[in-house]
């Protein structure tokens, strides 16, 4: 059995990606690099380290004097993310397929059947599975350069698919897709599977244009203590008052 041996850099590496892809470490958000080395026990050099990969995956920023901050979501990154993985993934799902043996099968039904176990109870592992899924269909191409962007890929659209999905109703539409997507792939029908492939990133694409401008075109909340009551006088709000 071959043992996967894991440096300090890169299990802290993984535990803050892991925070910034759930949400957990919000956008624009600074790493507060104290507190996050304290709650993972380590020492600043390998967070540093992990922040700096962090920073070449597209995930955090470095500003001066400032430290890291979360990078944004933007409309504009959704586009460039998606329209990359349109030019690749089609093709190099359908070279999966054509190219994938037995034993590369029974891998992809694998990660199905994980996704889809955690699709009926949507946790925290969805969009990881969703990744994990999608790259079982690619691995199998064999083509080193092409699985590495798409790895990067799908890291960079990761907390776009999780924006995607928080409607209700579209994890029953992608879990539809993925499995007709395995069915072609698991077939062969190498034109099915780029038609498949295609069509499930353009929805997915659609769906979060429309939830990126519903998010920027709402209003922003009033700060606390300045609403005006209907007699001019300024009124506080309750700290525990839903928003």
């Amino acid at each position: 059995m071959k043992l996967e041996v894991r440096t300090v850099s890169d299990q802290v590496y993984s535990a803050v990606r892991d925070r910034i892809l759930t949400g957990q470490i919000r956008p624009e958000t600074p790493v507060r690099q104290d507190a996050l080395s304290a709650e993972l026990g380590v020492s600043k050099i390998p967070l540093r380290e992990a922040l700096t990969r962090l920073e070449q995956d597209g995930l955090v920023s470095s500003l001066p004097n400032r430290g890291y901050v979360v990078r944004p979501i933007t409309p504009d990154e959704a586009e460039e993310v998606f329209a990359l993985r349109l030019s690749l993934e089609p093709e190099a799902t359908a070279l999966g397929a054509a190219r994938a043996d037995g034993h590369q099968h029974r891998i992809a039904k694998t990660a199905f059947d994980l996704l889809e176990a955690e699709s009926r109870m949507p946790g925290p592992n969805l969009t990881v599975l969703n990744r994990e899924f999608h790259l079982a269909l690619i691995r199998p191409s064999g083509r080193r350069v092409t699985i590495q962007l798409m790895e990067r890929l799908h890291l960079l659209a990761e907390r776009y698919v999780r924006a995607h999905l928080e409607p209700q109703g579209r994890d029953r539409r992608a879990r539809a897709e993925h499995a007709a997507l395995l069915k072609c792939w698991l077939a062969g029908d190498l034109v099915a599977v780029r038609r498949q492939v295609s069509g499930h990133i353009n929805g997915a694409l659609a769906d979060l244009r429309l939830e990126l401008q519903a998010k920027s075109a709402s209003p922003a909340p009033a700060a606390i203590g300045t609403k005006k009551n209907t007699n001019g006088r300024k009124r506080g709000r309750k700290s525990d008052s839903p928003s």
